[in-house]
């Protein structure tokens, strides 16, 4: 006789009025205030010895550049190198450094409920580029290399919920891009998972609700990039009457935007890489424009390893992430735009209205600047619905921040056909393309998560 098979529920319907449960409470969690969370960090930071210093690239202890290829490397082959990338988009060429780590990372948020309420384990992590150093991040986050033990440290704290099927419910888990601009075809695996067991709480940790980490989001450099990542994957976009294209027709835009676009990319040695000039002390762009390579010595008394040498991707100068905001049928929708980047996986992803770091078009007329980037600039405070300045990932860039930027527009600034490669979506558009990999780019990813724990209209 047959055993019947018994058949799974395709979709979570109990899930997004469980996340607004969490996302609505704001003021208190499972033993702590959200008041009391500046001490509760200020704590972590003085129990433990943080220390950075700059070092020259010449002189990072266990790094070296190949005698053929001049990339830099690590003398174990592992973690990641700084490689040379010859990138062609739609007839515009050049060439710059790249990070190259072909692992893919965990980064995982372990959810519980408490009183009916679910909760989200985060942790205060150093990482040597974060501007104030610690910041709060997921459970996990780790390369493989470090979960899998390369550097021969301390274990990874909870790694095995998210490493071992069958310890809790999956919430989220999808392959998700990091910077296209920096890193080459670079993916980790961000994972929410509910856990039913008792669970030892480490003093690096909090148990936070959405509504907690929703208001911590509205602070400068406090939640870091890869919480963010993570938390954008989360179904927490309310309820939509409708939207002014169909799903079926953004997905057919997004389509026809990453077929008609020419990019190509191909790596070369460092040492080949036009327009760049190494030092002693770092790799820069001629004109001193975009990013240099520098050198770090670092001292972490929490981490698996607790001093190490590396180098980082400096940005030279403040990035700008924005969305402009319109409601069509008083639904909420947002102005996304299909970038592409030379390190993507797919070539196009979905990015803010505007992404960008001002600085390198100051010396460009204003016709070559990025579209809307006047209107950003200039928008006043009754037209900015949210702001923030956030960094970007502390393990391989130093005080790489952006400000965040939700700003409102009227018919006459942004109308209701964008120019191409633009398209108005809403916030439950973005929160299902989300659920799948490569579809969003991290900083559209960082708004989406903004905008998904807004407890007000948006």
């Amino acid at each position: 006789m047959a055993i019947a098979t018994r058949l799974a529920e395709r979709d979570d319907t109990r899930l997004p009025a469980r996340l607004a449960r969490s996302r609505r409470a704001v003021g208190t969690g499972a033993g702590m205030r959200t008041e009391d969370f500046d001490a509760w960090l200020a704590g972590r930071r003085q129990a433990h010895c943080f220390t950075v210093g700059r070092v020259p690239l010449a002189k990072i202890k266990g790094w070296l550049f190949e005698p053929d290829s001049g990339n830099l490397v690590h003398r174990s082959g592992r973690f990641f190198s700084v490689e040379g990338l010859h990138v062609v988009i739609d007839g515009h060429e050049w060439q710059q450094p790249i990070i190259v780590q072909p692992e893919v990372g965990i980064l995982g948020i372990l959810a519980k409920e408490f009183d009916g309420v679910l909760h989200f384990l985060m942790q205060a992590k150093m990482e040597p580029g974060n501007p104030g150093l610690l910041q709060l991040s997921p459970t996990v986050q780790a390369t493989h290399s470090n979960y899998t033990g390369v550097h021969r440290g301390a274990d990874v704290r909870y790694v095995e919920y998210f490493t071992r099927p069958g310890r809790g419910r999956v919430l989220a888990d999808v392959l998700q891009s990091e910077h296209g601009s920096w890193f080459l075809c670079k993916s980790n695996r961000n994972m929410i998972i509910e856990t039913f067991d008792d669970v030892p709480r480490h003093d690096d940790f909090c148990w936070l609700t959405l509504g907690q980490i929703g208001k911590l989001l509205h602070r400068d450099n406090v939640v870091n990039m890869d919480a963010r990542s993570v938390l954008a994957c989360a179904p927490t976009a309310p309820a939509e009457a409708g939207a002014v294209r169909s799903d079926t027709d953004v997905l057919s835009w997004f389509t026809n935007e990453r077929a008609r676009h020419d990019v190509r990319a191909r790596r070369i040695p460092l040492a080949e890489v036009s327009d760049w000039v190494r030092t002693d002390d770092n790799i820069q762009h001629v004109g001193n424009r975009y990013f240099r390579v520098g050198g770090v010595s670092v001292e972490a008394g929490n981490r698996e390893v607790t001093s190490w040498m590396q180098p980082l991707f400096e940005p030279v100068g403040v990035g700008l992430c924005a969305f402009l905001v319109r409601r069509f049928g008083g639904v909420p929708h947002l102005l996304v735009q299909a970038r592409a980047e030379g390190g993507l996986l797919d070539t196009v992803e979905l990015g803010p209205t505007v992404q960008c770091t001002p600085e390198n078009y100051a010396h460009l007329p204003e016709r070559e600047q990025p579209p809307f980037l006047d209107l950003v600039r200039r928008a006043g405070a009754d037209r900015i619905r949210y702001a923030a300045v956030h960094s970007d990932e502390g393990g391989r860039f130093l005080n790489a921040v952006s400000r965040y930027l939700l700003v409102e527009a009227d018919e006459a600034e942004a109308g209701a056909e964008p120019p191409a490669g633009f398209a108005w979506v809403t916030p439950g558009q973005l929160t299902s393309l989300a659920r799948h990999g490569h579809y969003l780019n991290i900083q559209a990813r960082t708004l989406l998560a903004v905008v998904g724990l807004l407890n007000g209209p948006l």
